[in-house]
């Protein structure tokens, strides 16, 4: 389905979201505060939009997809064979969340954007993501979620089921894939769940802030740099 889409999935995407997917992708840059000299996971990057405004930073960048079709869209834009070269400092591989092909503690910090939902086992992801993390190392994610207003969630919900499939068809080769994205954001815990799944994974200080009010969270968790004799409470909203 992300194959099939991949050629016009940045554009559908900003159409789909009104723009809020370019603040959305600046506040998470923001939160991983990339700096030169560290190395980054971006896991579900698809095309490698969120990458290349980490690999701006000078920070070695991997970008990592479960999609071959996302990932050839991808090195197609900004690999080797890019036009003028490319971006040297950011590479792409194929790769499954919950069998990352990474060394133990290989990554400064990892990020992830619209992408654990998708994941058959979102929970085996949080712990693959701590795996490859090195102590002290950060990890931040950037997912769909639900905004604490009534008011205001009935509105999302009306422009997610009458709104969106009319746009995605007329903008998409494949209006189902967002019939899919429609149901995946539905059936998605909420803010305070995910945090806890975090928190179980392993991870500390978890909080959370939301985006849009409350259409996008925006985790944010720390590798313990030592093992954690017990699991702390998980932080509200900050």
């Amino acid at each position: 389905m992300f194959d099939q889409v991949a050629a016009g999935y940045d554009r559908t995407n900003t159409v789909l979201s009104m723009g809020n997917d370019r603040f959305w992708r600046a506040a998470t840059t923001r939160a991983v505060a990339p700096r030169r000299g560290q190395k980054i996971l971006d896991l579900a990057a698809g095309t490698g939009t969120s990458s290349v405004a980490l690999a701006r930073s000078g920070a070695t960048v991997v970008a990592a997809d479960f999609s071959p079709g996302m990932i050839a869209e991808g090195e197609r834009r900004h690999g080797a064979s890019a036009p003028g070269g490319g971006i040297r400092n950011l590479s792409f591989v194929q790769a499954d969340a919950t069998a990352l092909p990474f060394e133990d503690d290989e990554f400064d910090t990892v990020t992830m954007s619209f992408g654990l939902r998708n994941v058959n086992e979102p929970r085996k992801a949080l712990s693959e993501l701590l795996r490859v993390t090195r102590p002290g190392g950060r990890l931040v994610i950037c997912e769909f979620s639900h905004p604490p207003s009534k008011a205001f969630s009935g509105l999302y919900r009306f422009y997610n089921d009458r709104i969106l499939p009319v746009v995605a068809k007329a903008m998409s080769s494949n209006a189902d894939a967002y019939d899919y994205l429609n149901e995946s954001i539905r059936d998605w815990p909420d803010q305070r769940t995910l945090a806890a799944w975090i928190r179980d994974a392993g991870w500390t200080g978890v909080a959370h802030r939301n985006l849009s009010m409350g259409i996008v969270a925006l985790h944010r968790a720390v590798k313990p740099r030592g093992p954690v004799a017990a699991a702390e409470p998980t932080a509200g909203p900050r």
